[in-house]
């Protein structure tokens, strides 16, 4: 689906974001969002949900024909034609990098590390590895919250800075001001999502959300009331 957004300055523009319908996603995403989910089966639920939203995203990936010898015969077969990349935005993004390369073992995996200041809520760059001659022709993009959007752009900018020619963006939750905040800055990338919910908080934190979703995988929350629900 495409998503009518209206700018800043007035302008309508036409974002293509595509949330799952799929029933999986969404029982999945109703046991990531609970708070009585520890850190063991919260990565797991990130994991797979990566791959079925995964499976989604590639739906339109070119194939070319080849041929294979099967115990029988010849074959004809069809395989990608693109070299696909999988960018995880660190370090949340990891667990669903996990699930991306389950799905394309090929896949080249890059990192870029970015932390939001939580008082601007601009993502600030600390670490990137990628190769100096990108060979990629599609890079998917994985960070589980699609939250200011801030985050998502400047990765999506570095990648075509790069040189990479085609950017997919997959992400659990997303907040409509994400998604507005991407139709503008990079109208051209869509968007695969588990599901859009209502809104930011006052803090940028998506609502109803599921929390911080690098502080659930990982157990580092210094929250002692919310590491309590975490064995």
């Amino acid at each position: 689906m495409s998503e009518r957004i209206v700018s800043r300055s007035g302008a309508t523009r036409v974002q293509p974001v595509f949330p799952s319908s799929h029933p999986i996603v969404h029982h999945k995403i109703a046991s990531l969002r609970d708070v009585r989910t520890g850190p063991a089966e919260f990565r797991a639920l990130v994991r797979s949900l990566a791959v079925l939203l995964g499976h989604e995203a590639c739906q339109d990936l070119p194939t070319r024909n080849t041929q294979v010898t099967t115990p029988l015969g010849p074959a004809t077969a069809h395989v990608l034609s693109d070299i696909v990349g999988v960018v995880p935005v660190l370090r949340a993004g990891l667990g669903m990098a996990d699930g991306l390369i389950d799905l394309i073992p090929q896949a080249e995996v890059w990192h870029i590390g970015l932390f939001r200041d939580e008082t601007t809520l601009r993502p600030t760059e600390y670490y990137n590895k990628f190769p100096v001659r990108p060979r990629l022709t599609v890079a998917f993009v994985v960070d589980p919250m699609l939250a200011t959007g801030g985050s998502a752009v400047r990765t999506c900018e570095i990648l075509k800075a790069a040189g990479v020619p085609r950017l997919k963006l997959i992400s659990l939750i997303a907040a409509p001001e994400g998604i507005a905040r991407m139709a503008e800055a990079m109208p051209d990338v869509p968007i695969h999502v588990g599901v859009i919910d209502e809104r930011l908080t006052e803090i940028g934190f998506i609502y109803p959300g599921l929390g911080d979703a690098g502080d659930r995988q990982f157990a580092t929350s210094a929250d002692p009331d919310e590491a309590a629900h975490h064995p």
